[in-house]
């Protein structure tokens, strides 16, 4: 039985510890706005953060996250950072089929927390592991500069 913190609340699941985080929030907590796109930590639709760093949780072990504060995207607009992440994402209309929209917002958020005022390469390099097979990645970088009160 493994102990983990999510969102805020500690929620106990009975798995093996190797089982991906991904899994444990998808089909053992029912949080489903995680997606699962690669398998392989390569797209980005699966990203959380864990103490608030993104991290691929379809490639993190489940028992990698005890005693560490996991957040998905079902709350990351509790967060200052991810509330004006989301307004701009919905400001902007990004999302276009919207099923990588989630880790991409994690990670925008994680940079927008670390970086305040990111400049278009930080952008590039921030969302750079996180793919959309839409090509909204122009509309991504705009929504960041929003969140951020950079002028695009």
């Amino acid at each position: 039985m493994l102990a983990l913190n999510v969102n805020g609340k500690t929620k106990k699941v009975d798995v093996d510890e190797s089982t991906p985080l991904l899994w444990v929030l998808r089909d053992h907590l029912d949080m489903t706005g995680t997606k699962f796109g690669c398998g392989m930590a390569l797209c980005g639709a699966c990203t959380v953060h864990l103490d608030g760093q993104p991290i691929r949780s379809c490639v993190t072990p489940a028992s990698m996250a005890v005693g560490k504060k996991i957040t998905t995207i079902e709350a990351i607009g509790s967060t200052p950072a991810g509330r004006k992440i989301q307004a701009a994402w919905v400001a902007l209309d990004v999302p276009q089929c919207g099923y990588c929209q989630s880790g991409q917002i994690m990670s925008a958020t994680a940079l927008l927390k670390s970086n305040p005022k990111p400049s278009d390469a930080d952008i590039d390099s921030a969302m750079s592991g996180n793919i959309c097979r839409c090509g909204t990645y122009g509309r991504i970088r705009a929504a960041i500069k929003q969140a951020a009160g950079v002028s695009a």
